[in-house]
């Protein structure tokens, strides 16, 4: 791959500025895809997101930023999309441009909700780019630890080792470590399926479980992964290593994790619409229960997963968490 590649990032929020932090360490332009025209006035004029992590300092310098997402989809070579899964597809309709030749990096972790289908596989389908050219960018990495510059993590996972060693090498900096992988689809569904243990791991909080059921939590929700990952896409993989095991504990223990707080609201007491309502960022995880649930029910012999399906049972069909929680209690050891 040629080093001159031209990265561009869609998206404004959190994780979207931290890649930009990120990828402002080693290059000199990096383009930016912001929907908004006054959220780029004011980043030019104050070199800040006035939204997310806003004690990050932008090189406004080396950003080419726009709010024509086809503008940047013909300028760059790789495009890395940390649109959130819900709005990902509202973005994409407005995308004209061929970009069946690009490098395609999926920062969501997240799924499609209106198909059910993992980002790259939506790339793959919709805008015909070649499996070899879909990327992950996972984790464990959250977004305000990168803000912080924090001791960070971040697994570039492509089938191509090469072009994961290339992006890998634009992120790396003294407080960036990179890992490399080649099993896409079972990060993807990694970075899908953590979201629901991190509202579990929430509602069990809220409901007043302690540190004994928590780590038991963990274990088997670590368990029902490796499960649900291999019904899913079977293939040889470690599930201790980072890009699986170690991005689902930073999901499901971190305050910074918003799964985990949206959980811990229903737990409380809170509707779900309500605890919606009273986050200021999107909840991944809510539509990753339902595609999750569905995703395994369709299965011939569908994977042994009681913690997303106590989960579903809760967001979606309105079962009271203590209850619910007592029965998953029995199940899981």
């Amino acid at each position: 791959m040629s080093s001159n590649l031209k990265y561009a990032v869609f998206g404004s929020g959190s994780w979207a500025t931290a890649i930009i932090k990120m990828l402002c360490e080693n290059l000199d332009e990096v383009g930016w895809f912001i929907r908004k025209q006054q959220t780029i006035d004011y980043i030019l004029s104050e070199e800040h997101n006035p939204s997310y992590l806003s004690s990050v300092e932008l090189h406004t310098n080396k950003l080419m930023l726009a709010c024509d997402i086809n503008k940047l989809a013909d300028y760059a070579d790789i495009l890395i999309f940390a649109i959130p899964s819900a709005f990902i597809e509202i973005e994409l309709a407005k995308l004209n441009t061929d970009i069946s030749s690009k490098i395609i990096v999926s920062a969501v972790k997240g799924i499609i909700p209106e198909s059910g289908h993992l980002v790259g596989e939506h790339f793959q389908r919709k805008h015909a780019v070649k499996s070899e050219n879909t990327v992950v960018l996972a984790g464990p990495c959250h977004a305000e630890e990168v803000a912080l510059e924090r001791l960070s993590y971040i697994t570039v996972v492509c089938a191509n080792l090469d072009t994961a060693n290339e992006i890998a090498e634009q992120f790396s900096s003294n407080y960036i470590k990179i890992n490399t992988n080649d099993d896409v689809i079972g990060a993807e569904y990694a970075a899908m399926i953590k979201n629901v243990y991190a509202i579990a791991a929430g509602i069990a909080h809220g409901l007043g479980y302690g540190d004994n059921f928590q780590s038991v939590l963990m274990s088997s929700a670590t368990r029902e992964m490796k499960r649900f990952i291999k019904k899913a896409h079977k293939k040889k993989r470690n599930i201790n290593e980072t890009v699986y095991l170690g991005d689902l504990l930073v999901t499901c223990y971190s305050l910074f994790s918003r799964n985990r707080m949206f959980g811990n609201m229903v737990g409380k007491g809170y509707t779900v619409k309500s605890a919606q309502m009273e986050m200021s960022m999107i909840a991944e995880g809510y539509y990753a229960t339902k595609s999750a649930y569905q995703i395994n029910q369709n299965q011939e012999i569908p994977a042994k997963t009681p913690i997303v399906n106590t989960v579903y049972e809760i967001i979606y069909l309105q079962k009271n968490a203590k209850r619910a929680f007592k029965k998953l209690a029995e199940k899981i050891n």
